[in-house]
């Protein structure tokens, strides 16, 4: 069982930033991707950044240029640095993490980013 817990959500005005984190603990094999999915209100859940183990990255084209992911291997902790915040980013930001020992993908309890003036 692996769990995540997230951190870095919070109320900010438009252009700015904000930087999320998750760690993951618990009975960890091999976590290949983690990541970030996120879901505004009466929308279904996007997903917005990945990346691997090798640091291999991929984005939605709404968050290109804006937001960066990274990842500790050793803390098995991913992160998501976001700049020039839209209000289009409020959401529930959701951390996951897929194990490919086990083939099982973990998910956090989600953290709200709110962007506005």
């Amino acid at each position: 069982q692996v769990q995540l817990v997230e951190s870095g959500g919070g109320l900010v005005q438009p252009g700015g930033s904000l930087r999320l984190s998750c760690a993951a603990s618990g009975t960890i094999f091999r976590i290949s991707v983690m990541g970030w999915y996120r879901q505004a209100p009466g929308n279904q859940r996007e997903r917005v950044a990945r990346i691997t183990s090798n640091s291999l990255t991929t984005y939605a084209d709404s968050v290109k240029g804006r937001f960066a992911i990274s990842r500790d291997n050793a803390k098995n902790t991913v992160y998501l640095q976001m700049n020039s915040l839209k209000p289009e980013d409020t959401a529930v930001y959701y951390c996951y993490a897929y194990d490919s020992n086990t083939l099982k993908t973990s998910w956090g309890q989600g953290t709200q980013v709110t962007v506005s003036s």
